[in-house]
């Protein structure tokens, strides 16, 4: 990544490069008698925080390398290594059931043997459709297995009641990720839908379609799935959880005869009396393709989303299918994940929770949680402290802040209350066997979070991927197991260092509590705006200010762009937040800290973004990614901090500290 000079650096170059050399000499030497140059941390304290990371770690010629990257890249490390050690020396059952797991995923051979096998009991249950009345059973049966067809159906917070699931009835079935592909002409998407309908035939003729019938089956299964994507919602739409919660009784669903969705729901164990049905147009179109398509159409489509949905668990020829559609031209990979890779993430999707308890088992001790669980209070408290203090939120806001503060739950390393996962009765067998198994299993525990008043015991992450999250539905702070690890939460670090990252990870997300999006739902987690317009109208001066400071960052490694500082203004907000709250908790827990104390808090909190982007990449994250380049995450919060100043005795109006005019400050 290429230095990034701040304007005043820039300009004072650009008059050095209008003289001559010997008289461009004279003027430094002048220029060094007048003042002493600036500091390396008084310049750009990112590239001098980072200086041996940056060394080490050449740009990437695709993609990124970055130090978070490279912790969650080690959590894999740790996660197979787990694995291989309950393969190999299982401690207790749950161990055996995951390296049994982990034992039928290498073992390829056993895997290429297995053919379409896994699939063979999903198949012949589709071929044995005669008519329009054995569809609604077999689409119940492919979702009881994991595998969404026609529609979807799954468990979400009830957004009248936040502490209870209902089951949510959406629009889905389609195998691309995007409804308008299949009704927009322009050439990119005619190309795109070339490469599917080749894709559809290679999986339709791994199901059992013979080769004079593919070209036919192929166009009933495109057919009958641009049906579904006509009356679909756009991505954006269906993003807004609004946008998807009407609740009606399940006694309407009766209007529904062809898709017979009563019998639906008790197949998938579900007795709740109330579900979500936001599209009564798309379900009411779905119930009538049912009678009016012939069932070979509906045969072929359902073998296919089987065979689409297992693929990547089941023979070469199906998984290279699917790789070098979906992976090589969707998601623009350009290798295929190793085998060990694979069935890592195999697992992760099937039995991910299972597997996360034993990674926190053992990788992450009680001291380091109880530790964590420490800071995470005292960071709250700093920001309890900040709201009293605040003088843009009116005194009803500070009210309902504090008490939204003091009721936000904290859960660190594993969920406090959890579904019971590791039951699950596999064996060395059959991967793709145990796959539906798993798939199975984990299902029917999500259908029975449904009418149940256990919302909390949700985690969106697992605690095996490094994250640290506010739950906003829950009023919840998650921090998960691989979270706590260098560099956020190092064991050799500083208690300095650990709240310069750990802490300001943590304020970043406690200020989502309270910000203009957290302002939605109260301290008694109902849906409720509680800012006044005058809170609202401070908020967006706020974020306007911090707009338009890192709109004037240049984007490190895209000539003459600019940071879109309207795109990531949420996120750079939360990051001031962060830095501003953590500051203050570390000063309070460490009121006599020497100097090499506090720069060891900023060196830590720089040290999150080290980031090494790709040309490409810069590219397409410049007008797509919410957060700042690494660069910037680092040094924007900091300029704006007189205590970063004073560490490192950076005077006013030198890059890395804003003049008192220009410092924007949101708590403190």
């Amino acid at each position: 990544m290429p230095n990034v000079r701040p304007l005043s650096l820039a300009l004072a170059f650009g008059l050095v490069t209008l003289l001559s050399t010997s008289d461009a000499e004279a003027a430094r030497r002048k220029a060094s008698a007048r003042a002493p140059a600036v500091s390396a941390a008084c310049t750009d304290f990112y590239t001098s925080a980072n200086a041996d990371w940056l060394k080490a770690n050449p740009v990437p010629q695709t993609g990124a390398v970055s130090a978070l990257g490279q912790l969650a890249a080690n959590t894999r490390t740790q996660q197979r290594q787990l694995l291989d050690n309950a393969m190999n020396t299982p401690q207790g059952n749950v161990q055996k059931l995951l390296g049994d797991f982990w034992a039928s995923g290498l073992d390829e051979a056993a895997v290429e043997a297995d053919g379409s096998k896994p699939i063979a009991p999903l198949l012949t249950r589709i071929d044995a459709i005669k008519k329009a009345k054995d569809i609604p059973a077999s689409i119940a049966a492919l979702h009881q297995v994991g595998i969404p067809v026609a529609f979807n159906f799954a468990p979400d917070v009830d957004l009248k009641a936040l502490d209870r699931h209902i089951g949510y009835f959406m629009q889905g079935g389609m195998g691309l990720p995007d409804p308008a592909f299949y009704t927009r002409t322009d050439a990119d998407t005619v190309a795109l839908m070339g490469r599917y309908r080749a894709y559809v035939k290679q999986i339709l003729a791994l199901t059992g379609t013979p080769a004079d019938k593919l070209d036919a089956e192929a166009a009933l299964v495109i057919g009958l799935e641009t049906e579904l994507a006509r009356s679909a919602h756009s991505v954006a739409d269906i993003n807004n959880p609004f946008n998807n919660y009407a609740p009606v009784t399940t006694k309407e669903l009766g209007r529904y005869r062809n898709l017979e969705l009563d019998a639906f729901l008790k197949a998938q164990g579900v007795s709740d009396d109330l579900v979500s049905l936001a599209d009564p147009a798309l379900f009411q179109q779905i119930n009538t393709l049912v009678a009016r398509l012939p069932a070979s159409q509906w045969k072929a489509y359902l073998r296919w989303r089987v065979g689409d949905s297992m693929a990547p668990y089941l023979s070469k020829a199906y998984r290279d299918a699917e790789f070098e559609f979906r992976g090589r031209l969707l998601r623009g990979q350009t290798l295929a994940p190793s085998r060990q890779d694979a069935v890592l993430d195999a697992i992760n999707v099937a039995a991910g929770p299972m597997l996360g308890h034993q990674y926190a088992n053992s990788y992450i001790s009680r001291d380091v949680r109880r530790q964590a669980g420490l800071m995470v209070d005292q960071v709250r408290e700093a920001q309890i402290a900040a709201v009293k203090r605040n003088s843009w939120l009116s005194a009803e806001a500070k009210a309902e802040a504090e008490a939204k503060l003091a009721a936000m739950k904290i859960e660190i390393g594993t969920p406090l209350r959890d579904l019971d996962y590791s039951v699950q009765p596999m064996g060395r067998g059959s991967f793709g066997g145990n796959m539906l198994i798993a798939s199975t299993w984990r299902h029917a525990q999500e259908m029975k979070r449904i009418g149940k008043g256990n919302a909390d015991r949700r985690w969106d992450v697992l605690p095996q991927q490094p994250a640290i999250v506010y739950d906003l539905a829950q009023n919840r702070l998650i921090v998960t197991a691989a979270a706590l690890q260098g560099p956020i939460f190092a064991d050799s670090a500083s208690s300095a260092g650990k709240f310069g990252a750990f802490g300001g990870l943590v304020a970043h997300e406690i200020s989502r509590a309270i910000d203009a999006k957290g302002a939605l739902i109260d301290a008694k987690g109902e849906l409720r705006s509680w800012w006044t317009p005058a809170d609202k109208s401070a908020w967006t001066l706020i974020g306007n200010r911090v707009a338009a400071q890192y709109s004037a960052y240049a984007y490190p490694g895209v000539k003459d762009a600019k940071v879109n500082g309207e795109l990531t203004r949420a996120e750079n907000l939360a990051d001031l937040s962060g830095v501003e709250i953590a500051w203050e908790a570390f000063s309070t827990a460490q009121p006599e800290a020497k100097p090499a104390e506090q720069q060891a808090f900023f060196t830590a909190w720089a040290g999150l973004w080290a980031t090494l982007v790709s040309p490409n990449e810069a590219v397409q994250r410049l007008g797509s990614d919410v957060h700042a380049p690494g660069h910037w995450r680092g040094n924007g919060p900091l300029a704006n901090l007189p205590a970063f100043g004073a560490s490192f005795s950076c005077k006013p109006g030198q890059p890395m500290q804003r003049i008192d005019a220009e410092q924007i400050k949101i708590w403190r």
